[in-house]
C-alpha cells in the first residue's frame, strides 16, 4: 500500500513531463521568431515539428507499455526528452532547434505508458482515479508550466527555459528509477514487435501531417500537396487493413471498434485540433504588440500567466467527474465537455481583444478540455482489455496528438497566407484562424449529440 501510495504522485510527476515541453512550445513562437530571424509562421514549425513526432512515436510507445519493459521505456523516452532538451537550449540556428524539438515529441507518449502503469500497478479502487488524473495532467499542468516558462524566458532568456526543462527532466528520471517498480513485468505478455505496422503508421502519419502544415506554401490546388495527400491515405489505409489482418498489430483496431471507444477517439482528434488552434492563436495575441490592432502587448513575463485558468479549469474539472462519474455515464460526460470548449471557441473568435476575455476563454477550455480527457480513458478501458490498454489509450493519444498537429500546421498556414509588414499576422488571419477552431469544436459537438440521441432511440 505504501508503494501504491508514492506510485500515484511519481506517476503524476513523471506525466508533467508532457506539459512541460509543450510549455515551451506556444509561448515562445515569438521569441523564437524574434531570436533566431525567422517569421511567425515559420516558427510555429517548432510546435508542429514536435507534434509531428509525437504522433509517430506515440503509438510505438503506446504497444510498448504493454509489454513487460514498462520501467526501461520510461526510462529511455525520458533520457531521449532530456537530450533533445539540451539540443534546443544550445542550438546555434533554426534548423538545430528543430531537432531538439523533434526529439522532444517523445513527450506525448509519457501518458499512455504512466496509465499502462497505473492500470498495472495501482490497487483496483484506484485505478479509474489515476487514469483520469493522469489523462488532465497534462492540461493542468500547462497553466503551470507556461508562466514558469515565461518568467524564465524574460529574465534569462529562452535558452534558459529549456535548461530549466532538462533539469526537470533529470529529477523526473531519478523519481522513475527509485519509485516505479522494476520489471519485467511477468504478467505482461511476450509478444513480437509490429515493425511493419510501425513504420506504415509513422510513415502515413508523417505525410499527412506535412500536407497540413505546408499545403498553404505549395497551394492548397497544386500537384505537390494533392499528390502527397493521396500517398498518405493510401499509406494509411493500406495500414490499417493490414493491421486488422495482424495476430499482434500495433494498434489492434478490432477492439476499437466498440461504441465508447468509437466516441473517445473521434472526440480526442476532433478538440485536439481545435483546441491547439484556439490556445496557440490566443498565445500570439497576448504577446502581440497593440498596432496589429488585436495584440494585448503583455511582455513574455506575464503572458503565461494566460495559461493559468486553463490549469485551474482543468483540475476542476478533473475533480468534478470523479464525483459525478458514479451517476453519469462517461459517455454523456462528453457532451458537457464539449459544449464547453465550443463555447469557449467562439467566445475567444468573437471576443478577443482585451485580456480579461482571453482569461474567461482560457478557463472554459480548461473546464472543457478536463472533463472530456478524464473520461476517456476510463471509456477506452470498459472496451479493451488489460493487455491491450496500454496501445489502446496511446491511439487515443495519437489522435489527440494528431488532432492537434493539424490544428497547429492549419493555424500556422492561415496566419502565413495573412501576414502583415511587421511580420505578425493581420487581424483578418487571426479572425479566420480562431472560426477554424471554433467551426472544429462546433462539428464534434454536432456529432456527439447526434450519436446521443441515436443512442438513446435505439434504447427505447
Amino acid at each position: 500500500m505504501i508503494a501504491a501510495r508514492r506510485l500515484t504522485p511519481a506517476l503524476v510527476y513523471t506525466a508533467l513531463t508532457s506539459a512541460i515541453v509543450s510549455s515551451l512550445g506556444m509561448l515562445l513562437v515569438p521569441a523564437i521568431s524574434h531570436d533566431m530571424n525567422v517569421d511567425v509562421s515559420a516558427a510555429q514549425w517548432m510546435l508542429t515539428v514536435n507534434l509531428l513526432v509525437g504522433a509517430v512515436t506515440t503509438p510505438i510507445m503506446g504497444r510498448l507499455s504493454d509489454g513487460p519493459h514498462k520501467k526501461r521505456l520510461l526510462l529511455w523516452s525520458l533520457t531521449i526528452i532530456f537530450i533533445g532538451s539540451i539540443i534546443a537550449a544550445t542550438a546555434p540556428n533554426f534548423a538545430i532547434f528543430l531537432l531538439g524539438r523533434a526529439l522532444q515529441g517523445l513527450s506525448y507518449g509519457i501518458v499512455p505508458v504512466t496509465i499502462a502503469l497505473a492500470r498495472r500497478y495501482l490497487p483496483a479502487d484506484e485505478v479509474r482515479n489515476g487514469m483520469s488524473t493522469l489523462s488532465v495532467t497534462v492540461t493542468s499542468g500547462l497553466g503551470l508550466g507556461y508562466p514558469l516558462t515565461g518568467i524564465l524566458a524574460d529574465l534569462f532568456g529562452f535558452r534558459f527555459a529549456f535548461w530549466a526543462a532538462a533539469l526537470f527532466l533529470l529529477s523526473t528520471l531519478l523519481v522513475v528509477w527509485r519509485v516505479v517498480p522494476d520489471g519485467p513485468d511477468e504478467r505482461a505478455p511476450r509478444t513480437p514487435f509490429d515493425l511493419r505496422g510501425a513504420l506504415l503508421i509513422g510513415a502515413g502519419l508523417a505525410t499527412l501531417l506535412l500536407v497540413a502544415g505546408e499545403g498553404s506554401r505549395w497551394g492548397w490546388g497544386s500537384l505537390p500537396t494533392i499528390g502527397l495527400l493521396i500517398v498518405s491515405l493510401a499509406i494509411l489505409l493500406g495500414w490499417a487493413l493490414i493491421e486488422l489482418r495482424t495476430p499482434h498489430a500495433l494498434v489492434d483496431l478490432r477492439v476499437l471498434r466498440a461504441g465508447d471507444a468509437v466516441v473517445a477517439n473521434g472526440t480526442a482528434i476532433g478538440l485536439g485540433a481545435a483546441m491547439y488552434a484556439c490556445l496557440s492563436i490566443a498565445s500570439l495575441i497576448a504577446q502581440a504588440p497593440a498596432s496589429t490592432g488585436y495584440g494585448i502587448a503583455l511582455p513574455l513575463f506575464w503572458a503565461g500567466f494566460v495559461m493559468l485558468p486553463l490549469s485551474i479549469g482543468s483540475f476542476a474539472a478533473n475533480r468534478v467527474v470523479r464525483v459525478v462519474s458514479a451517476r453519469i455515464p462517461m459517455r454523456a460526460l462528453l457532451i458537457p465537455g464539449a459544449a464547453l470548449v465550443t463555447v469557449s471557441s467562439l467566445f475567444l473568435w468573437l471576443a478577443h481583444d482585451e485580456l480579461w476575455e482571453i482569461l474567461l476563454g482560457m478557463l472554459g477550455f480548461g473546464l472543457g478540455i478536463g472533463t472530456t480527457y478524464a473520461a476517456m480513458p476510463a471509456l477506452i478501458a470498459r472496451s479493451v482489455a488489460d493487455r491491450e490498454l496500454g496501445s489502446a489509450v496511446s491511439f487515443n493519444q495519437v489522435l489527440r496528438t494528431v488532432g492537434g498537429s493539424f490544428g497547429s500546421a492549419m493555424s500556422g498556414a492561415v496566419l502565413a497566407a495573412h501576414l502583415a509588414t511587421s511580420g505578425y499576422p493581420t487581424a483578418t488571419g487571426i479572425g479566420i484562424a480562431l472560426a477554424v477552431g471554433a467551426v472544429g469544436c462546433t462539428v464534434v459537438l454536432t456529432v456527439l449529440l447526434t450519436a446521443h440521441l441515436m443512442t438513446r432511440r435505439k434504447q427505447r
